[in-house]
């Protein structure tokens, strides 16, 4: 095994510490990506890669990512579900990868709800 350096341990600091905030539930906002059958075969997994993407991208810290089953809304897959803390949860649909940039730019950066993306608002649990 190579030797490792101060950068490669501030690296893994680094990941343990977001580790560390994911089980605590230190979170702002919640993002549930439905990845049942219907979730993946529409595309889900690369809407996982997209919402994981941008939060590596805009460094967010503060973003929980989960996933969760079908949702019983198949023709309207891929979808993710947004809990932002204190707010109602916003269901987006139809998504592409495109779709995920406007939602973090709107919805989790900006906090305006993507309303031409939105299903429904408070139709599911809040955090």
């Amino acid at each position: 095994m190579p030797k490792l350096k101060i950068e490669d341990l501030a690296r893994i600091r680094d990941q343990a510490r977001r580790s560390t905030l994911l089980r605590e539930g230190a979170g702002r906002v919640k993002i549930i990506v439905h990845l049942g059958t219907c979730g993946i075969a529409a595309g889900g997994r690369n809407i996982m890669a997209a919402v994981l993407r941008e939060l590596e991208e805009r460094n967010l810290e503060d973003v929980l990512v989960s996933t969760s089953g079908c949702a019983g809304l198949c023709s309207r897959e891929p979808m993710m579900t947004v809990e932002v803390l204190g707010q109602a949860p916003v269901k987006y649909v139809d998504l592409t990868e495109g779709k995920v940039r406007e939602i973090f730019a709107e919805h989790i950066v900006g906090g305006r709800i993507a309303e031409r993306y939105a299903l429904a608002v408070g139709s599911e649990r809040a955090m």
